[in-house]
């Protein structure tokens, strides 16, 4: 695999490929068939490539990209980037009719804006059957492949497992004055809390404990897990439960739990219409729905949506945050998050 700085040095190929192929994608999406793998994995060693739009950490990218490219012999480039700026590449390269992205994987309400833009191919894959109802939408624009689960990150030099808040009201508590924080864009998680305490008490609550005790904001879960273990921050309420486990696996004093339900919402997989390599994109996309591709997203922590992967984080109760909702009501829970946290916030 092959990581690329600059997108625009492929565009003269892609654009030569879409020519020719353009024609292809929506047969071959559309395709289930029993000669549906032969038929893709003849063409992409035609093709001989890919680009992968992508928000995994190039260690986690390249453990689903190696086994495809030793298995087909086609090589994949990708270009990793915040879920934003993924989105806002995708629009402007989709509105211009430009080349892009044959693979995008994402969270799934960037995906949906993706989908209401008209860019993204619906596909019919034999693996979507494997996976939960939630994963495939009926649209098969893009269908879901993992759960990121927030849960609450602490130290464990500096807080011990008995002094852990068993409800939010518990951080009201004078110890957990300037010891708490928080991701600076995790609005939806704030948002689902609110309404599960009931709006009045919600933001009541937050008011106060922001008020009393403080929430330092930090920009990225990556950063936000790295302080924790090392001990700047002791405790962080919103971070992904696979970042800490990586984080464990490397001997770091960190370790999660949930004020449950603990809230997660989906990544997923899509294919945009303008994919200049169909073969190759496709069978991609298959890999990482498969089986196979989905045990290699839980062995590195992360929720699969498969029905036979097992999750790591059995036994925790989850609420599933739908993408679609999510999307239409992203400014009210970003200006809530403003109002409540941001304002009153240390940084």
């Amino acid at each position: 695999m092959r990581k690329i700085g600059s997108v625009p040095i492929y565009l003269a190929a892609l654009l030569a490929l879409q020519a020719a192929q353009a024609q292809s994608l929506p047969e071959l999406a559309l395709s289930a068939g029993p000669d549906r793998e032969q038929r893709l994995v003849e063409g992409a060693k035609k093709e001989g490539a890919l680009l992968f739009y992508t928000t995994f950490p190039p260690e986690y990218a390249n453990q689903l990209i190696e086994p495809y490219e030793r298995r087909y012999g086609v090589k994949v480039n990708y270009w990793r980037a915040r879920s934003e700026i993924i989105l806002n590449r995708a629009l402007a390269e989709g509105r211009a009719g430009s080349a892009t992205a044959d693979v995008i994987t994402t969270i799934s309400p960037q995906l949906e804006a993706l989908r209401r833009e008209g860019l993204l191919q619906e596909v019919r894959s034999p693996y979507q059957q494997e996976h939960a109802d939630f994963a495939i939408p009926a649209h098969r624009e893009w269908v879901a492949t993992l759960q990121h689960v927030f849960v609450h990150a602490y130290n464990t030099n500096k807080v011990r497992k008995s002094e852990l808040p068993r409800r939010f009201q518990d951080l009201l508590a004078p110890k957990w004055k300037g010891k708490l924080a928080i991701e600076g864009d995790d609005h939806e998680w704030l948002s689902s809390v609110i309404a599960d305490m009931g709006e009045a008490e919600g933001m009541r609550f937050w008011r106060e404990l922001v008020a009393t005790n403080g929430i330092s904001v930090r920009s990225g879960h990556p950063l936000l897990t790295s302080l924790v273990a090392s001990g700047e921050i002791p405790l962080a309420l919103t971070v992904y439960q696979y970042s800490v486990e990586q984080a464990k696996k490397k001997g770091s004093p960190i370790d999660w739990f949930v004020i449950e339900p603990a809230v997660s919402i989906t990544n997923g997989i899509a294919v945009p219409k303008k994919a200049a390599h169909p073969h190759a994109a496709l069978l991609f996309y298959d890999h990482i729905i498969s089986a196979e591709g989905q045990r290699i997203l839980a062995k590195i922590g992360y929720v699969p949506t498969h029905r036979e992967v097992e999750s790591p984080v059995k036994g925790v109760r989850l609420k599933l945050l739908d993408a679609a909702t999510l999307l239409d009501e992203q400014e009210k829970s970003r200006r809530l998050f403003e109002q409540l946290i941001l304002k009153g916030a240390a940084r």
